[in-house]
């Protein structure tokens, strides 16, 4: 930094020779003319041609200025509609570019920075922004992978009207596009295991303070006085308010068993990316039937994490807690653990509802413990993928599979085993058959009720 020289005064400076360097061919073609002929104008003594040589250098220089000024006079902004889609589908971006100099633009180059997994990179040319005006473009993106992609940043390219330079802005702004997994409507068959979400089914609990909250209490500041209890307030001499009965919503645990030892292959087509999107689907057709629903991994990260152990209580906590599970879900990879042990852990026992499991490669070890999990839970159904060759043709899981469907089924799991290339309505339908057919009853099942 040169004496004297403030940090503004030195980032103009370096400023102003980016700018130069953005000179064009054409724009360094007159300036290098004009030098020339006033080389030639001063040695021939051509007063004439030094005017002429004056403008032809002056000129890319006024526009390097001009462009400088202006490109700190343009605003740019993104918006995503929506931000979070399902795999597969579409999302469209929106850009809008604000001239708020008192001056009009010249010629505008838009491209903006996508994955490529979201499709090619998208450019617009603008002829021509006036004062105060602005612009609007959009593209679309789509991706058949899961995840969370940035977008941006944008980069705006400015050309004069001669073409003698062009100078280029990036907006520090990001957007984030979030591809959630596909899922399917599932079919409202009745299996057991499931009571309706609210006041339809026969499990229910008391609000807040449990069995005690059918007995009056004592009144507090606060207290509506319609909820007065007059015959308590007789018998003990002092205001009793009445606390209220209510429904708690039923309750379902989604696993998800992401061990990346339970899994071969990858891809969209994988038993992996199945098993994911089947967990989101299960996620959706509960909370959609009022169901408190939570997602569970075999690290046993549950989520959401708050809330009644771990549930959502109102409308609004399943709303949020549904978007979050979606979100990470979106996300979710392989985990390296070798075990079940840590979701089974979670389960606490006996309260915790309807268990839903998509399950990978198991051994004698991790069938053992899934069939502990049945212990800890309402009811249960597991959909076992065997990714090592997702069964053959003929639709027969091998041996070991089989033994291990036997295993959980014998500990109470509705239990089915999953092909390759099945849609998960089709198994959602045939679990409702398959308990049909086993001849099990509601009240054998430990949890009445049913999906809905």
């Amino acid at each position: 930094m040169e004496p004297g020289a403030t940090a503004s005064d030195t980032g103009d400076r370096g400023g102003l020779r980016a700018a130069l360097g953005g000179l064009t061919t054409r724009g360094r073609s007159f300036f290098a003319a004009g030098i020339a002929a006033a080389v030639c104008a001063y040695v021939l003594g051509q007063a004439d041609l030094l005017r002429v040589g004056m403008l032809l250098a002056v000129l890319p220089l006024v526009c390097v200025g001009v462009l400088y000024r202006t490109r700190y006079r343009v605003a740019g902004s993104r918006r995503l509609s929506p931000s979070r889609v399902p795999a597969g589908s579409e999302a469209r971006v929106h850009l809008r570019m604000d001239n708020v100099s008192r001056l009009p633009t010249g010629l505008l180059m838009l491209q903006d920075h996508v994955p490529y997994v979201l499709g090619p990179r998208p450019r617009f040319v603008l002829d021509r922004v006036e004062a105060g005006g602005r612009r609007e473009v959009s593209y679309r993106v789509r991706s058949d992978l899961r995840g969370r992609y940035p977008l941006g940043p944008l980069q705006l390219r400015l050309s004069d009207p001669f073409g003698m330079c062009e100078l280029t802005r990036s907006f520090s702004a990001h957007d984030t596009l979030t591809v959630i997994p596909r899922t399917e409507p599932l079919p409202p068959v009745r299996l057991a295991g499931a009571t309706a979400g609210y006041g339809d089914g026969r499990q229910r609990s008391l609000s807040l303070a449990g069995e005690d909250d059918v007995i009056p209490r004592g009144y507090r500041h606060g207290d509506d006085l319609r909820r007065v209890h007059w015959r308590s307030t007789a018998r003990y001499g002092e205001l009793m308010v009445r606390r209220e009965e209510q429904p708690q919503r039923a309750r379902c645990t989604v696993l998800l068993d992401t061990r990346r030892l339970a899994y071969q292959g990858a891809g969209p087509d994988s038993a992996f990316e199945w098993a994911v999107s089947g967990a989101a689907s299960a996620l959706v057709h509960m909370l959609e039937r009022g169901f408190s629903v939570r997602l569970l991994t075999d690290t046993g990260s549950s989520v959401p994490d708050q809330g009644a152990d771990g549930f959502a209580g109102s409308s609004q906590e399943s709303a949020d807690a549904a978007g979050l599970m979606m979100d990470t879900l979106a996300v979710v990879d392989h985990s390296d653990g070798a075990g079940l042990s840590r979701a089974h852990d979670v389960l606490r026992g006996g309260s915790e509802g309807l268990l839903v499991a998509f399950l990978g490669d198991l051994d004698e070890e991790q069938t053992a413990v899934a069939c502990r999990m049945r212990q800890r839970s309402g009811a249960a159904v597991a959909f076992v993928l065997d990714s090592s060759g997702w069964f053959q043709d003929d639709g027969e899981p091998p041996a070991r599979v089989r033994d291990r469907l036997r295993q959980l089924r014998e500990s109470g799991w509705n239990a089915l085993a999953v092909p390759a290339g099945v849609a998960l309505p089709d198994l959602w339908q045939q679990a409702a058959q398959q308990r049909t057919d086993s001849g099990v009853s509601e009240g054998s099942a430990g949890f009445s009720g049913g999906w809905s």
